[in-house]
């Protein structure tokens, strides 16, 4: 079984598509990143030439394991839901389209879960081997689990129904800056809620908080009343590149076995 030491991510978002290649031993950028505007019409056509053209930007990363994150539930390389993309997206094998237009192996998975698996490797879970909840705070609420160090794909607990409201309408960033709740309030009232029933569902030994406003973490993580040890991402906007290519050299490692 070969050790693979490069890997290129590539992380598809609504507003952009960026990539890198990426140092899997240390979890860190081997060159600046590439980022394209996602075109209007985001489509798997579209969106698969974007994926393209990065990966032929980085012509050196040619035989490395290749990792793209999609914006929804992917299951077995299959695109299942697209919230901010074309929904052209639902039911596509994305594999195989990025295979195809490639023309190399492309493993594919979830944005949010991506982000995990790298914080878990080289961030703010580095060597927790329990279970770790990731959850990306922006205009919802994206989870990730990840036990003794295995993704568990696709969790959807930001559309948990807590106090019969989905708890991303009131729990989210977005929700904090719709209704101009001060960060110690929106911690209070409605991120200890939301945490504490999380905690009675999965008893994870460590929490994560990314999106943007971990950046804030300072303002809003003290005021948290919690059981789990809760801290901000390390990596931020680099995780989704970075757990891509992670992701792919694992993949191709496990084929390997």
């Amino acid at each position: 079984m070969s050790q693979q030491t490069t890997g290129l991510g590539i992380d598809i978002g609504g507003s952009g598509i960026k990539g890198a290649p990426v140092d899997l031993v240390s979890g860190e950028f081997l060159r600046d990143r590439l980022k394209i505007l996602t075109p209007d019409r985001s489509d798997p056509t579209a969106v698969a030439s974007i994926v393209a053209e990065i990966a032929e930007h980085f012509p050196e990363t040619a035989g490395a394991p290749l990792g793209v994150t999609f914006p929804g539930v992917v299951q077995g390389g299959v695109v299942r839901t697209s919230a901010n993309l074309d929904k052209g997206w639902v039911d596509t094998d994305a594999h195989a389209l990025f295979g195809e237009a490639l023309g190399r192996p492309v493993r594919v998975l979830n944005d949010a879960d991506s982000a995990a698996l790298a914080e878990a490797r080289y961030g703010a879970a580095k060597g927790v081997d329990g279970t770790v909840l990731l959850t990306t705070l922006g205009t919802g609420i994206g989870t990730a689990l990840v036990v003794g160090g295995r993704l568990v794909p696709n969790t959807e607990f930001g559309h948990l129904e807590i106090d019969g409201h989905d708890a991303e309408s009131r729990a989210s960033s977005g929700a904090k800056e719709r209704e101009g709740l001060s960060y110690p309030d929106w911690a209070k009232g409605r991120l200890q809620r939301y945490y504490r029933t999380i905690e009675d569902l999965v008893w994870p030994d460590l929490i994560v908080v990314g999106g943007g406003v971990s950046r804030k973490a300072d303002k809003f993580l003290p005021h948290l009343d919690i059981r789990t040890p809760i801290v901000p991402a390390e990596l931020r906007n680099t995780a989704g590149i970075v757990g891509a290519a992670l992701y792919a050299a694992q993949a191709q490692s496990a084929a390997e076995v």
